[in-house]
């Protein structure tokens, strides 16, 4: 083409660059925000709509962030900003945990190192510097990913107001009943020194020893006398067992009781070794099992009976002097065993629970260093793994030993250290299942929430349904007091609590829970303040984030209770989600949230979790360095989050293939409007060409669908529909059409302003598809925009102004479809000639279509514009005869035959098109007739492509 037809055609113009360079840009960008104030001016132009309220689940202040934390907050910034997007107010406040071992522990080895000692007060102040430290470092990780919130005014868990907010509740709970104070088990992790919650106990493989021991029935007439046996059997005269199996011989020495199930059926047998009898007691289903486990051969059923029948017999303790008895419980099974189960009461839930049944002393002599106190005799002084094997070795040399062996299987470690825990009974403080039905309120709570999806619900409802009472204290310094007295006699607590509990928090609430070390009862003028004693302890981190709705929620004016949405990973179900719901219906009787989304665990490609030492661990601060966090936010939203979420560079290098597909179609719509301003250029509707009113409208549909995919938190359906009408209706149908017609037009020709038209109302509503997801690149793209608009994309609202074909259109989005099925046979058939060699491009072809009615009929109302449509350079259509057979595999009706001939015509030196008129206006000898009217004619007209 010479450079004087060039200069005639409308070739595209942007600033919007190809290569996003999105690591260099994005800080532009959240600079841009921060400058102009966009969050705040978002919520001062949302005052007054309805709320949406997604509720942030506070991360620890440990760290720095890890890909589950940018996934997690990713989500919530998707939803927030979809909600903001339909006009909700919809604001984010973060928070952070911010009391707990980890940052005591980090504290202390930061301590140890400088070799500095402190008092309380001091460790207090370190505690806070501390975990300032990590919310300024995981703050400014998330600010960078592109979350939007109120990041100036986090709700901490360490601010006095909300140290004061948690005791507030605490009395709440205390007011209706459901605390009290227990000695029982509880899991202990001798590593933390301190108890556990559910939440902070995690199930790994364990190798154990595995021991089968006998104890001795006392009177052996008795116990045959309670069975039934063979007539004329002779009593024993000794020599009488009840065998139990363990994993965990430490806690022998704890041993109150051996539980029987009431109505299983258990077997006497006689085993013949040497020259005298032993006698056996084991459960008839369990029979085969143990006498394989001891190698018996030479034995024989001697008697029978119910578990009841030997209810309050007394046995031998196989290590001490002393008897215990046989009691009932319905936690024995025949699972694994004998069918009898050794009862520590201090040391198992459900021994404890069958012991109270018996009122069976609850002792046990184990420290919280996990060591035996020195008392013991026999192990005293040993660590409780290391007392297992000399507890073997006794019980080898009295005899009592039958069997043993290792095994591995699932234990409780500490989610902190990784390290097995123990049950172990201390006096604790507990908020009651059960005591004033908060089991039961809690389970009819959750019917009325939504869960997504919906497998959250029974995940949760089982879990309610069988959990302990809840512990709530801890043995620990960096952490919210529970500010009671208890009497020094009793141990009741003082009557006033709940008042006196309301007064520590107004204190608490000016100087912060460090003054707790300087309240004294006396101060409250309370009589015989000398009577009572002060608790030490203080709340479990889950208690603290758990009132997170009292603190946060009920008391900040942006905020409503209860929260829409609490979104977080699927281990929530035993940790926050559980948590701020019984906190929630014993404080208040109501259910904290409306929904519950939850999201998979990140994975490797190969499903594998992340790992250091797998090599596997991608670190959300190194992609956005090198791709940017519109990649990331892209992956997250592209994949489905109900699953395990699989990420890789391979996964994120397909996911910036997807954005580049994204970013080049936006950048084509922006180069060709490039001379398009909206207040006089744009076309109406019902003046537009055809194929620009099917685009509008189908933009229309996509946008109905992408609203709904939103509201169903269905993002990898929103990436779906975006990626699919760029690649799809625009790439490879719409914009490869118009092409010639916005090249080669008239500048100001109706026809280029309806495209132009078209590609802008396209522009207007992408954008904000893409906000929630790519937010700074559709800021980059906002920017680029022409017209009055929003000072930033963050605060615009669905776009309105596009149309829809009204019932009464032909060329509506039904007829289009079929058109473009047609163009997909026809681009098949150009592509074989092109493999043939007869052709060059589509441009030196003629198609002959021959169809039967209807679609005869809708390809011959394109007229002389079918060619456009197909991108040849010349297009017709025949008449099929009766009877003929359709193309293909039939399946567009009335399609019968397509063909394709080489266009002998000469080149158009502008368009490209071969056409038997190029050269006839003897002034422009290289273009036809057509470019010559664009270029000093009235220039052409088109109706329909």
């Amino acid at each position: 083409m010479t450079t004087e037809y060039k200069s005639t055609l409308n070739l595209p113009q942007t600033a919007f660059s190809m290569k996003a360079n999105l690591s260099a840009q994005e800080p532009k960008w959240l600079a841009f925000w921060q400058e102009h104030a966009v969050y705040e001016q978002l919520r001062t132009a949302r005052q007054g709509r309805n709320k949406f309220i997604v509720h942030d689940g506070p991360p620890y202040a440990n760290g720095p962030l890890h890909i589950g934390h940018a996934l997690n907050k990713i989500l919530k910034d998707i939803i927030i900003k979809s909600k903001n997007l339909l006009g909700l107010d919809a604001p984010y406040v973060p928070g952070w945990d911010c009391h707990g071992l980890p940052i005591e522990l980090n504290v202390e080895k930061k301590l140890a190192k400088e070799k500095k000692v402190l008092d309380k007060k001091e460790f207090y102040a370190e505690c806070r510097r501390y975990a300032l430290s990590q919310i300024e470092l995981q703050r400014d990780s998330f600010i960078r990913l592109g979350v939007m919130g109120d990041w100036q005014h986090p709700y901490l868990t360490m601010a006095p107001s909300y140290e004061a907010d948690i005791l507030r509740a605490l009395a709440d709970i205390m007011q209706r009943g459901h605390l009290h104070r227990g000695y029982k088990p509880v899991h202990w992790c001798m590593d933390c020194g301190s108890a556990l919650a559910e939440a902070e106990v995690e199930y790994e493989d364990k190798s154990s020893p595995s021991i089968y021991v006998r104890f001795q029935v006392i009177d052996a007439g008795l116990f045959w006398d309670a069975c039934h046996h063979t007539p004329g059997q002779d009593v024993p005269i000794a020599g009488i067992y009840i065998p139990i199996w363990t994993t965990t011989p430490w806690t022998l020495p704890a041993n109150q009781a051996v539980a029987l199930n009431a109505e299983l059926d258990y077997a006497l047998i006689e085993v013949k070794e040497a020259h005298q009898c032993h006698y056996y007691l084991c459960a008839e289903a369990l029979l085969n099992d143990f006498v394989g486990k001891l190698s018996l051969t030479q034995y024989r059923v001697v008697a029978y009976c119910k578990g009841q029948a030997l209810e309050g017999l007394l046995l031998q303790h196989p290590l001490y002097d002393r008897t215990v008895p046989v009691i009932l419980g319905t936690h024995v099974t025949t699972e694994a065993g004998t069918g009898a189960v050794h009862t520590a009461p201090a040391h198992g839930l459900d021994d404890y629970i069958a012991a109270m049944q018996y009122n069976l002393p609850v002792n046990h002599e184990v420290l919280a260093n996990g060591c035996f106190s020195d008392k013991l005799p026999l192990f005293g002084g040993l660590h409780i793994m290391k007392a297992n094997d000399a507890i073997i070795e006794v019980l080898k040399s009295n005899g009592n030993l039958l069997h043993q062996e290792r095994i591995t299987h699932s234990y409780p470690h500490c989610w902190r250290h990784k390290t097995p825990v123990i049950f172990r009974a201390t006096p604790q403080w507990f908020i009651s299942m059960n005591a004033k039905g908060l089991r039961e309120a809690s389970l009819e709570a959750i019917e009325n929430v939504q869960f997504i999806p919906s497998s959250g619900q029974t995940r949760l409802r089982t879990m309610i349904a069988n959990r302990p009472d809840w512990c709530i204290s801890r043995q620990r310094l960096w952490g919210t007091p529970i500010p009671l007295w208890c009497h020094k006699e009793t141990n009741e607590w003082h009557p006033n609590s709940v008042k006196l509990i309301l007064e520590v928090a107004n204190i608490i609430a000016e100087k912060g829970i460090e003054a707790w070390q300087g309240i004294q009862l006396e101060q409250f003028a309370i009589h015989n303040a000398k009577n009572y004693f002060k608790i030490e302890d203080t709340l479990d981190v889950w208690f603290d984030s758990g009132v997170s709705f009292y603190a946060v929620l009920m008391r900040r004016p942006e905020l409503q209770f209860p929260a829409d949405l609490y979104l977080e990973g699927t281990d929530q179900h035993r940790g926050w989600f559980q948590t701020t719901l019984l906190a929630s219906v014993a404080a208040t009787g109501n259910v904290p949230y409306k929904a519950v989304l939850t999201h998979g665990f990140t994975v490797d490609a190969q499903g594998r979790k992340m790992s250091k030492s797998l090599g596997n661990v991608i670190a959300p601060e190194k992609v956005v360095t090198t791709l940017g966090a519109d990649i990331l936010r892209l992956w997250v939203a592209a994949t489905d989050y109900k699953t395990e979420l699989a990420v890789s560079d391979e996964i994120l290098q397909r996911n910036t293939d997807g954005y580049r597909r994204i970013r080049n179609t936006t950048r084509f719509l922006l180069a060709n409007t490039f001379d398009f301003d909206p207040a006089k250029d744009s076309v109406a509707f019902k003046d537009m060409v055809a194929l620009d009113q099917w685009v509008v409208d189908r933009a229309y549909r996509v946008q109905q669908e992408i609203k709904e995919a939103y509201q169903q938190y269905q993002f990898h359906t929103v990436y779906q529909k975006i990626h699919n009408f760029c690649s799809i209706d625009l790439g490879s149908f719409y914009l490869d059409v118009i092409k010639d017609r916005q090249y080669t037009i008239k500048r100001d020709a109706l026809a280029r302003r309806s495209a132009q038209t078209a590609m802008m109302h396209i522009l207007e509503a992408l954008v904000r598809w893409l906000m929630p997801i790519l937010s700074f690149t559709a800021e980059e793209i906002w920017q680029c925009l022409p017209g009055q608009r929003e000072q930033s994309v963050l605060l615009a609202t669905y776009y309105e102004g596009l149309s829809s074909f009204s019932a009464q259109t032909t060329m509506n989005a039904a007829y289009f479809e079929t058109v473009m099925r047609v163009r997909d046979e026809v681009n098949k058939v150009l592509e074989a000639a092109r493999t043939e060699g007869v052709i060059g491009s589509g441009l030196e072809a003629k198609v002959t279509i021959t169809a039967s009615a209807p679609l005869y009929d809708m390809l011959t109302a394109f007229k002389d514009e079918l060619r456009f449509v197909l991108i040849t350079s010349a297009a017709a259509v025949q008449a099929a005869p009766a009877g003929s057979s359709l193309w293909a595999d039939g399946s567009i009706p009335g399609l019968c035959h397509i063909a394709v001939e080489k266009m002998e015509a000469p080149k158009c030196a502008r368009c490209w098109h071969r056409r038997e008129d190029v050269g006839v206006v003897e002034a422009h000898p290289e273009i036809c007739q057509r470019c010559v009217d664009n270029i000093d004619g009235a220039g052409e007209t088109r109706h329909y492509a």
